[in-house]
């Protein structure tokens, strides 16, 4: 069984975030980039599952400008096979995504699609249900255990819900989206960093694809949440309950 996975390169989690002048969107220019953390958590589990044997090949696919193939030559480094690169100039949104992976699944014929449940640049968590409902796929989100049965066809996800855990039954090929507590993402040496780059990355264009990129969502204006007032000490329990009461308004 062949296993894709979908990686993003996004603004990495430990910079702080400044909104461009003109509030168009955040400054991307000069700034570390890095794998989609829970990417890195989907890619993680599909090479678990071929280690253990469930799985022959991890093919990671990514999307985006031509910087992207630093994101996948980490995917690369982490275990990854090869890597699909499809090279888009624009923003790309989750329908646009799903599309294009819909396509790629057609070529490459995966026996299990695994994504982060989301990105932490736009926290949409659409792209994977989005390409299971193209796929007519089978799909299990926020997943934090993955259970393959090989012989009977067959995964079982354990997702978190607000009421707890939910187990499902999946048959394959389905889609899998993966919550943090799926796994903790190993670390890329430096041997397998210098074997990746001799790892192949196939390269695919919107139009090769016969994938229309266009914007389904406006940004009509990005700003910085309010800052926090600062807090104060109280001296007493009556005197917090008044200023909840008189204050706050919350009681």
């Amino acid at each position: 069984m062949k296993i894709m996975v979908a990686i993003k390169r996004v603004v990495d989690y430990a910079v702080k975030i400044r909104v461009k002048p003109d509030k168009t969107g955040v400054v991307t220019q000069n700034v570390k980039m890095s794998m989609n953390p829970f990417c890195e958590i989907a890619l993680e589990e599909a090479l678990r599952i071929r280690e253990a044997g469930l799985a022959s090949e991890v093919v990671a696919v990514s999307m985006g400008p031509s910087q992207c193939v630093d994101t996948l030559r980490t995917g690369l480094a982490m275990g990854a096979d090869r890597g699909i690169h499809v090279e888009v100039g624009d923003s790309l949104y989750p329908l646009s995504v799903a599309k294009i992976l819909k396509k790629l699944v057609e070529i490459e014929k995966p026996g299990l699609l695994i994504l982060g449940k989301q990105a932490i640049d736009d926290d949409c968590n659409q792209a994977g249900q989005m390409v299971a409902g193209l796929l007519n796929w089978p799909q299990g989100t926020f997943a934090s255990k993955v259970v393959l049965d090989k012989e009977k066809q067959v995964a079982t996800v354990d997702r978190e819900v607000d009421d707890g855990i939910e187990t499902i039954s999946l048959n394959l090929p389905a889609v899998i989206t993966t919550d943090l507590r799926l796994n903790q993402p190993r670390y890329a040496t430096l041997p397998n960093i210098m074997k990746a780059k001799k790892k192949p990355i196939k390269k695919f264009t919107p139009e090769e694809l016969s994938v229309e990129i266009k914007p389904d969502l406006e940004i009509v204006e990005v700003t910085e949440p309010p800052k926090r007032k600062s807090g104060v000490i109280v001296s007493s329990v009556d005197e917090l309950i008044d200023k909840l009461k008189h204050e706050a308004n919350v009681i």
